[in-house]
């Protein structure tokens, strides 16, 4: 048996968020990608104003990665589209996040 192998280099057009608190990441082919906040917890913490400041950048390898400077959110489009949730560890997470409380982030 063969097992089909895909490389898909996804091209993100629009990242925007819902009200019912889902990431939607809509891609150049017409496909649109929603996943939970709670997957992403930086996103989740962060204002409106911190979610809509995202930019584009390709990778080493040529690949759409979504980046929030203000919140040092790095997710590539391949991630997404695969089902892949924040490897970020909840010690990284705590400590980022008493780092905005206190204004150091």
């Amino acid at each position: 048996m063969s097992i089909a192998t895909i490389e898909t280099q996804p091209r993100v057009s629009d990242v925007a968020f819902t009200d019912n608190g889902m990431l939607s990441v809509r891609v150049t082919d017409g496909r649109v990608v929603l996943v939970p906040l709670d997957w992403y917890p930086r996103l989740l913490h962060a204002t409106d104003e911190e979610r809509r400041d995202w930019q584009v950048f390709e990778d080493s390898e040529e690949r759409d990665v979504i980046f929030w400077e203000q919140l040092d959110e790095l997710i590539p489009a391949i991630a997404l589209i695969a089902g892949v949730a924040s490897r970020e560890s909840n010690r990284s997470l705590d400590r980022w996040l008493a780092d905005r409380e206190s204004g150091q982030a």
